[in-house]
């Protein structure tokens, strides 16, 4: 099987902060952010899995703390406070009117949960990346993407992004239907939702099953997926089973249940 040209491009690091300009709820679970200011000038991003670090207030209506750039690169202040942040797909970015929007799940009591539920047009947020970019071809013969909601942004600009005529085969893990969004696309897309139906976000085996029952097509394809970092190890290992080159697949563990700060850009091996 044929191994597709993946380009990584590398960005400098520019600390930002930001204002939030509009708050939307998508579904009961899912809240958009749309942030604008003076900072976002120069903002870079390419791919659809292309993400930012967000640093909250440790008080509502006070002003993140975040590192700064010194001549060994980021730095933070030892005699303030520690940095509060979590991790988010840029949904979009609109050069004019410079806008970012980030889609935030609402999930319990967590710093990213709790502003994006009290988050109100005037809040201050900072904002550092992306570091790069994966460019994946476009033209391939096939793309697979799927991901719990934590991965539904990155999951939905694949689809977004798509072109006439590319195949895209998409599996959506949500809590229930009422977590269904609307996603335009050009391409030929299949996408499948899979609702937990109660059951606990990274205790199913949802994704796995359905991947597992998904034929793998002829031809030269990539494979993106993201969720939560134990339930992708099984299938991380189906899909090299299959034959699957692991320069053609980027499955990406975002979080891990019972870990509050998980770093999902560490080493995702078995």
């Amino acid at each position: 099987m044929a191994v597709p040209n993946v380009e990584v491009v590398q960005y400098d690091l520019v600390p930002r902060v930001l204002r939030v300009r509009a708050v939307r709820r998508l579904t009961p679970r899912m809240v958009r952010v749309t942030l604008a200011g003076e900072d976002l000038a120069g903002f870079r991003e390419a791919a659809p899995a292309d993400h930012v670090k967000l640093f909250f207030p440790t008080e509502r209506g006070g002003r993140p703390a975040m590192p700064k750039l010194g001549p060994e690169g980021l730095e933070r202040d030892p005699n303030g406070p520690r940095p509060t942040f979590r991790d988010y797909t840029v949904r979009e970015y609109r050069a004019e009117p410079g806008e970012l929007d980030v889609d935030v799940v609402l999930h319990g009591d967590g710093p990213g949960s709790t502003w994006g539920a009290q988050a109100r047009e005037g809040d201050t947020v900072g904002v550092l990346g992306p570091r790069g970019s994966v460019l994946v071809p476009k033209g391939l013969d096939w793309y697979l993407v799927a991901g719990d909601e934590t991965a539904l942004p990155a999951v939905a600009r694949w689809l977004e992004q798509a072109s006439e005529g590319e195949r895209v085969f998409a599996f959506a893990e949500v809590a229930d239907e009422a977590e269904r969004q609307e996603i335009a696309s050009k391409g030929d897309v299949e996408l499948t939702w899979l609702y937990r139906d109660g059951a606990a976000p990274g205790t199913t085996t949802l994704l796995h099953d359905a991947i597992a029952a998904w034929e793998l097509p002829e031809g030269t394809g990539f494979v993106w997926i993201a969720g939560e970092a134990n339930t992708l190890k099984p299938i991380r290992r189906l899909l090299r089973d299959r034959g699957l080159h692991r320069d053609a697949m980027d499955v990406d563990g975002y979080w891990k249940r019972g870990e509050e700060n998980f770093d999902h850009h560490g080493p995702q091996e078995d």
